[in-house]
């Protein structure tokens, strides 16, 4: 299987508000950066997009290293809350509809054809992958 990183972060201007997010693919000696936004949307819609946009672009199965800043996205498959809402019918520990549940489904069905890594970074630090993926989101925002 071949392996494929991917970098990727959402921004909003205001929640809800503008939106927009970045990603950053690497495969072998190849980079892609792709970008998008919303009129109107949230930070947690434009992160799952950003990693939904990220795993549509791959061609065939492949070994993903993702790394994200949001918790709301690693730990949805870190901490299995998502296989506890598909078991739950999309229905939450608090016994509410899951949020953005078509995102979390259509990202769900991407991992079973991609072998997903999903890994935590710290957001507006050091690395320089998500910074960028932030600048491409920002940008991204200032161009609705």
């Amino acid at each position: 299987m071949e392996k494929v990183t991917i970098y990727t972060d959402g921004a909003c201007s205001g929640n809800p508000g503008p939106g927009g997010w970045g990603t950053i693919l690497f495969y072998k000696d190849n980079k892609k950066e792709i970008w998008g936004n919303e009129k109107n949307t949230t930070n947690n819609v434009m992160e799952l997009t950003a990693v939904i946009e990220g795993l549509k672009m791959l061609k065939f199965p492949c070994e993903v290293d993702l790394y994200s800043d949001s918790a709301y996205v690693v730990n949805g498959f870190d901490k299995g809350w998502i296989y506890g809402w598909i078991k739950n019918n999309w229905v939450n520990s608090s016994k509410e509809p899951v949020k953005n549940k078509e995102l979390w489904q259509e990202l769900y069905n991407l991992t079973k054809v991609h072998k997903v890594n999903f890994i935590k970074v710290k957001g507006h630090s050091d690395n320089v992958y998500n910074n960028r993926c932030d600048e491409l989101a920002r940008n991204a925002i200032k161009e609705l």
